[in-house]
């Protein structure tokens, strides 16, 4: 028989929210209690999709339709599952991904208008199966957020949308969560940084009790 897939969690949210920052504190404590991580982001995570995160994330804010995104996006999943995703949860790993498919399903289904049905039935072969067990959201009022991402100089693309997209951002991932209670919870990203690691970290510890591996 073989073993059990190894946890896969994501971290999701509109910009500025700390994703990154959050990942790195719950890839730390996991690496503390013994726990096997592998952390990756999207787009991104192979040669291949890092290529295309230049072409998602760098130009003008309309330089790709809503189409045209999502097409690329799923260019970049379907590399990203099959070469990083499924082999580390394969060997057990916990995995960590900053973005997945809830973001594709936001911004291009709900924000970008192509709708939700749409996007779930055309990215459901780059996904093969590799759906996250628990998905870490965290909420912050749009102009918050890009505040925060126009202050440290990482701006992309998005970040030059308007602030209603954002807003529809941020709504679509709210509806989100209230679809899939279970695997999406919901925490304030204005909490402390270490505060908000705290929550994050008890979660994980109740759902895949990491410190008794």
């Amino acid at each position: 028989m073989s073993a059990p897939a190894g946890p896969f969690v994501t971290f999701e949210g509109g910009e500025g929210a700390g994703k990154t920052t959050q990942l790195r504190h719950l890839a730390g404590r996991l690496q503390r209690a013994g726990r096997p991580v592998v952390t990756t982001r999207e787009p991104g995570g192979t040669e291949g999709a890092e290529a295309i995160r230049r072409l998602l994330l760098e130009g003008s804010g309309e330089r790709w339709s809503p189409l045209a995104e999502l097409y690329l996006f799923l260019a970049a999943r379907t590399d990203h599952v099959e070469r990083v995703i499924r082999p580390a949860r394969a060997c057990g790993a916990f995995v960590l991904c900053d973005r997945f498919h809830d973001s594709t399903r936001v911004y291009q289904g709900i924000a970008g208008g192509l709708g939700l049905e749409l996007v779930d039935r055309l990215q459901e072969p780059a996904l093969r199966g590799a759906r996250p067990d628990l998905t870490i959201l965290l909420d912050i009022d749009p102009a918050e957020g890009l505040r925060r991402r126009r202050s440290d100089g990482n701006a992309s693309r998005f970040d030059a949308r308007d602030l209603d997209f954002h807003r529809r951002v941020r709504e679509g991932f709210l509806l989100l969560a209230r679809r899939e209670p279970e695997r999406i919870h919901v925490f304030d990203a204005t909490l402390p940084e270490a505060v908000l690691a705290d929550e994050i970290w008890r979660l994980v510890s109740e759902r895949f009790a990491p410190d008794r591996a």
